[in-house]
């Protein structure tokens, strides 16, 4: 069972809890935010709390979450109230994934990074021109921040050995485009990073760098995108799939071809507000309007068949050779029964 949340403009945030995505009626929870609204929420590491970012007040706040004996969601109250500290509006706010901080960061490059009690870890000025994104890798070691110039930048967020806050320093830059960068993705393992700029092209970099040597990303793939004012980008668990959202539709990318595979038009009414794959990399989560839209990753499956059939042209174990054969033919099966449903 897991969990994810919306929120809206007529002051509430909804939690679901679902045990399968493809169950029609869902049980939600609604929390109600008073004389304000989210624009951006958070799930804390262990799925006991909440943040969101209120946009009048221009504050982050801290719910915690009760469950009931099923393990369904049962009330979520008010918990906590960071102090005021930004002067625009924030971009981006993320936790880490070992709970030890938080960030936030407005328009005008103020990077903040917090501890869970609302205390100030560290300050860090960017010079971004302004600032569009700001996200916290999922091993929690590295933030990821963009914005008008044309680089990324990775800073590496440090502890002691006894958990102690150390310091905030620039580990390294994703450079090469030609305009700013709407987005950026980072994969589980931080060893693979994508970007999604103005300039319409989007990159796919290898990060598992000795950075701390001097060594650069080096990029693995730069492709054409339907060039949008707003743009989300993704990757699979696995990095082999890459989700780019342009405008109201969604296109799927596979890394192993650098190929467009498939592109789902007209998605909602407005422009997609978020994008993100599930932890297994099977559906892929959309947010828009007032709604949000899961899709099952069929580009996975195709892009899954030709990975193992490029590592069938090398040398291999039998039991590997068995394995790969076998997957194969479980995908182009599945693939199958999907174009029988949805001819």
């Amino acid at each position: 069972m897991f969990s994810f949340l919306y929120y809206f403009s007529d002051r509430t945030v909804l939690l679901w809890c679902t045990k399968e995505l493809t169950v029609k009626e869902k049980r939600s929870l609604r929390v109600n935010v008073e004389f304000d609204h989210a624009t951006l929420v958070r799930w804390s590491p262990d799925g006991k709390a909440f943040l969101i970012h209120k946009a009048v007040a221009n504050t982050i706040e801290v719910y915690k979450i009760s469950k009931k004996q099923d393990g369904t969601l049962a009330a979520a109250t008010k918990a906590l109230e960071f102090p005021k500290r930004h002067t625009e509006d924030v971009v981006g706010m993320d936790i880490a994934c070992t709970g030890k901080y938080i960030i936030t960061c407005s328009k005008l490059n103020d990077l903040v990074v917090w501890d869970l009690k609302g205390q100030i870890l560290a300050n860090v000025e960017l010079h971004l021109g302004s600032t569009y994104r700001a996200r916290i890798s999922p091993c929690g070691r590295f933030v990821g921040t963009s914005g008008f110039t044309p680089d990324v930048n990775i800073w590496e967020v440090m502890f002691t050995k006894s958990g102690e806050f150390k310091q905030v320093t620039k580990a390294f830059d994703l450079a090469g485009h030609s305009s700013g960068i709407l987005d950026l993705a980072i994969s589980a393992d931080s060893s693979n990073m994508a970007t999604v700029s103005k300039d319409g092209t989007y990159r796919l970099y290898d990060t598992k760098i000795e950075f701390e040597k001097g060594e650069d990303p080096h990029v693995l793939l730069t492709g054409q995108w339907e060039n949008t004012t707003i743009a989300n980008i993704a990757l699979s668990p696995n990095t082999e799939v890459l989700a780019i959202s342009h405008g109201s539709s969604l296109s799927f990318y596979s890394t192993i071809t650098g190929l467009l595979d498939n592109t789902i038009e007209d998605i909602f009414l407005g422009p997609i507000m978020r994008l993100a794959f599930d932890a297994a990399g099977e559906y892929v989560l959309v947010a828009g309007d007032r709604h949000i839209k899961v899709f099952r990753n069929v580009t996975g499956y195709r892009v899954a068949i030709e990975s193992a059939k490029r590592k069938l042209m090398q040398k291999q174990t039998s039991a590997t050779k068995e394995r790969l054969e076998k997957l194969i033919e479980d995908n182009i099966k599945f693939l199958q029964a999907m174009e029988e449903k949805c001819p």
